[in-house]
């Protein structure tokens, strides 16, 4: 297999497009995460024989409408903020790096909303064989983002059927210790 160029952000998939990516394997990425995380994927995606599709969530955006072909719209929280293209554009730089060499075929692509909606809602629709990601980062931002949406790995364990691996993406703690909230 051949690595292939990232592709996505606000273009429209097609369902040519999406059948193409039947039996993938799906990972969450943000900016900046452990590349644990997408290097794991791609070892079950090259085990499996799958594509591997990067798949970064902008969680600036909401989805307004979806067309009957699959197009999404969607609208920015804060038409100020352009946040989600940035982001995107960091994703695909470190997925490629993470990547070269790898012989995985990979794609990246980009949602919007919810992280563990969006994800459910696209393994779904390219009937994913397993979705991968990282454990939450540890910082009192991120705490306090799991307070309100709960954590993107929980929330997809029960919400639908497909295997979830979940990656750490720190040093373990110990069993006596205290999460740290800092």
């Amino acid at each position: 297999m051949s690595e292939n160029s990232a592709q996505g952000g606000e273009q429209p998939q097609n369902s040519a497009e999406d059948a193409a990516l039947a039996g993938a394997v799906v990972v969450g990425a943000t900016p900046g995460q452990n590349p644990r995380v997408v290097k794991e994927a791609a070892h079950y995606a090259r085990l499996l024989g799958a594509t591997l599709v990067v798949v970064h969530v902008d969680v600036t955006r909401f989805v307004t409408y979806e067309d009957p072909d699959g197009y999404v719209h969607s609208a920015p929280i804060d038409i100020n903020v352009d946040a989600g293209a940035e982001e995107f554009d960091v994703v695909k730089r470190e997925a490629a790096e993470m990547l070269v060499g790898s012989g995985v075929t990979w794609e990246a692509r980009q949602l919007v909303g919810d992280p563990a909606l969006a994800l459910k809602h696209f393994t779904e629709k390219v009937d994913a064989k397993l979705i991968v990601v990282g454990t939450r980062n540890r910082g009192f931002g991120e705490s306090i983002r799991e307070f309100f949406t709960g954590s993107v790995a929980a929330r997809l364990s029960h919400r639908q059927n497909l295997p979830l691996l979940v990656v750490p993406q720190g040093e373990p703690l110990d069993d006596a210790d205290e999460f740290p909230e800092d």
